[in-house]
């Protein structure tokens, strides 16, 4: 077994490895930017080395930098996470000369499934079902549009050498075609330094389902189960869970053994996914193989037992696997939601900046994986585990030279009811402030009915938010539990401020039984019995509730228990009353006395600004093409400028039409959240 290894990465995946790395008792090496050069995964492996500025093209996949840092440590293996130079064949051969273990697949197999096109040949070779497409290269746009037409839209134009969602659009039109086929161009020359497209049929009522592989440098192969992976945004995964609640044994069986095929069919050897669509008949094809870890590998690790991690390092030092197929059981449900500093109420446009505030739920072992990767034995009824891989700490900065990505945040339990109950609680107790980020949007899609019943597709978000994500509208009942629980907690508050010193003499505070609480715009008049750690909350129709708990004033979560059920609730002071964020609803909360109400009714509401003449920048990145000039006529949807940020190239578009009077940045600026890009007449 090595006595050292590297990690060529950085972030979550980085301090990921080097857990197990020290579960196996293998000194780590970190390397770092000067961007990550305070990073956690840099104060948690035993030696760190800098290997450049924050571009990750003159640092993170600067191949000379990696090996020179390997040259200085003496490591003896290296584990490249995902992304960054994970699937750069160049790299496991540079590895090779040097007599460095790469702790991955063979350079052949890294290959063959880098290139989507080639990966689709050897796919169908071995028998493995694929998508309709063009396999060739494509010279320009017009032969993009051409190719279109004759596989019949919607297509899906893909960078060859692509992932996480980088150079990939899909097309409805000759003009989305044309427009899609330069920017997925434009970002894989960018990320991966391959600007090569190919185009496919893009399948409608898809489902995204990939299976997990294990191979060993023997000849052995394993499948270990699916993740479901659909619920997406800008192609890339939001929401896992394994199983997937739309597979049966039969398809789960025949998907598997299509991918150990495939894998065998490469000479694989490593933990690897192959990545199928799915339809609505069930109905399954080949999409890609990732020859890597994936970013998602913890569901399938919490439902099996196996830390694949381990596996990748033991079978790199030559080992064999210590499971058969008849070995592998999948346990129970496990779900992970992807926690990312982007702004949902803004598209899900990246957000940058400090963590002011990063509390996780405390996590918690059950199920198959404990925390340090042995093996639990049979779940007993009830119990469910809380984990989460990270690579932030409160703070730290959210830079924009990577992926926007804070943590995953992953439950486990005996039935996918009992996992998507637990994850609901988790993420109303995730506390973070200070950048904008997606727990209301991942706590929405937690509520969705159709999420619930498992039918998803990989349209879901567009489905099901088409204006965009705006936050969640609680139902009346929540709503009330929601106002016992504000007025019960502002009643503790108004207590403390009755006992404040240094009071004038017979001026005595009362703390009044009768009041109003305004939530989401719903009136509620109540009054409140209270006894020590508990009230009972009467409304104006005779329902009661109590409420119990030991929140304290100052104290950013309470959790309590309302009407006999838990409450989680992220609470800031505001001016009469509370911000209360809980299940995605951000809520202004006022606390009345009934002669308060009645003055609160009579003041005027403010009306937001008119941004109608203006085009905001709207989130921190890049300009990278600017489209118009002043004294143009736009018309509505017409291509405005383009700005990148964290990898990603955002077209932004007119909204109407209109005359353009003043262009305020060129291309090369850097622009911040809201700052006015151009002004129209």
């Amino acid at each position: 077994m090595f006595k050292k290894i590297l990690i060529a990465n950085r972030g979550e995946i980085a301090c990921r490895v080097i857990k197990t790395a020290r579960k196996m008792g293998i000194a780590t090496v970190a390397v770092h930017s000067d961007a990550d050069r305070h990073a956690l995964h840099v104060r948690m492996a035993d030696e760190a080395v800098r290997i450049g500025p924050p571009p990750a093209n003159q640092s993170y996949i600067v191949i000379d930098r990696i090996m020179e840092a390997i040259r200085a440590t003496g490591a003896e293996a290296v584990h490249p996470g995902y992304g960054f130079l994970s699937e750069n064949p160049k790299f496991a051969e540079a590895l090779e000369r040097e007599g460095v273990a790469f702790i991955g697949p063979p350079v052949r197999a890294i290959e063959a499934m880098g290139d989507k096109i080639t990966s689709k040949k050897i796919a169908q070779g071995a028998g493995v079902s694929t998508v309709p497409g063009y396999m060739g290269l494509i010279a320009d746009a017009d032969e993009a549009v051409k190719i279109s037409r004759e596989i019949g839209y919607p297509v899906m134009i893909k960078a060859s050498a692509g992932g996480g969602g980088k150079g990939m659009r899909i097309a409805w039109t000759d003009e989305e075609a044309r427009e899609g086929f330069q920017s997925s161009k434009n970002e894989a020359a960018s990320s991966f330094g391959d600007d090569r497209i190919f185009i496919e049929k893009f399948v409608t009522q898809p489902r995204h389902i990939e299976i997990q592989v294990l191979a060993d440098t023997h000849g052995n192969a394993v499948y270990l189960g699916e993740r479901e992976c659909s619920i997406q945004r800008r192609n890339q995964k939001v929401v896992e869970e394994a199983p997937s609640p739309f597979l049966d044994e039969a398809t789960r069986a025949a998907m598997g053994e299509q991918a150990v095929a495939l894998a065998q069919a490469v000479g694989y050897a490593s933990a690897g996914t192959v990545e199928f669509i799915v339809d609505g008949d069930r109905n399954f094809y080949f999409l890609e193989m990732n020859t890597r870890l994936q970013v998602e590998h913890p569901v399938t690790e919490l439902i099996t037992g196996i830390d694949l991690v381990e596996q990748m390092i033991r079978v790199a030092a030559g080992e064999r696997l210590p499971v058969s197929q008849a070995d592998v059981t999948l346990t129970g449900w496990a779900i992970e939601n992807r926690l990312y500093a982007e702004d949902p109420y803004r598209n899900f446009l990246p957000s940058i900046g400090r963590l002011t505030r990063y509390r996780p739920p405390a996590e918690r072992a059950a199920g198959p994986l404990l925390s340090n990767g042995s093996w639990h034995g049979d779940a007993e009824a009830g119990e469910t585990a809380i984990r989460n891989d990270t690579g932030v700490f409160e703070g730290g900065e959210i830079s924009m030279f990577y992926d926007p990505m804070i943590a995953k945040l992953c439950t486990w339990a005996p039935t996918r009811e009992a996992a998507i109950e637990a994850m609901r609680g988790a993420l109303d107790a995730f506390e973070v402030e200070g950048i904008g980020h997606n727990l209301p949007f991942l706590s929405a899609v937690m509520d969705h009915p159709k999420f619930v019943a498992g039918e998803m597709t990989t349209a879901f978000i567009a489905e099901e938010w088409p204006e965009g994500f705006a936050g969640v509208d609680l139902a009346e009942a929540e709503l009330r539990r929601i106002a016992a629980a504000a007025a019960a907690m502002n009643r503790v508050a108004e207590i403390r401020r009755t006992r404040i010193s240094g009071r004038m003499g017979n001026h005595e505070r009362r703390v009044g039984t009768d009041w109003v609480v305004n939530v989401g715009g719903t009136e509620l008049a109540l009054t409140i019995a209270a006894r020590p750690g508990a009230a009972s909350v009467t409304f104006a129709d005779g329902e009661t509730t109590e409420v119990t708990g030991d929140w304290r004033p100052g104290e950013p979560l309470a959790r309590l228990t309302v009407g006999g059920r838990p409450l989680t609730l992220k609470v800031d002071k505001a001016t009469g009353g509370f911000r209360l964020r809980t299940r995605g609803a951000d809520l202004r909360v006022h606390v009345y006395s009934p002669r308060q109400a009645e003055l609160a009714a009579l003041m005027p509401v403010k009306l937001p600004p008119d941004t109608s003449k203006v085009l905001l920048c709207p989130m921190p990145g890049l300009l990278v093409k600017m489209n118009v000039e002043a004294g143009q006529e736009v018309q509505e949807g017409q291509a405005l400028c383009t700005v990148e940020a964290m990898k990603m190239e955002n077209i932004l578009r007119a909204e109407r039409q209109a005359v353009v009077a003043r262009v305020n940045a060129a291309p090369g600026d850097s622009l911040a959240v809201d700052e006015v890009i151009l002004e129209f007449e």
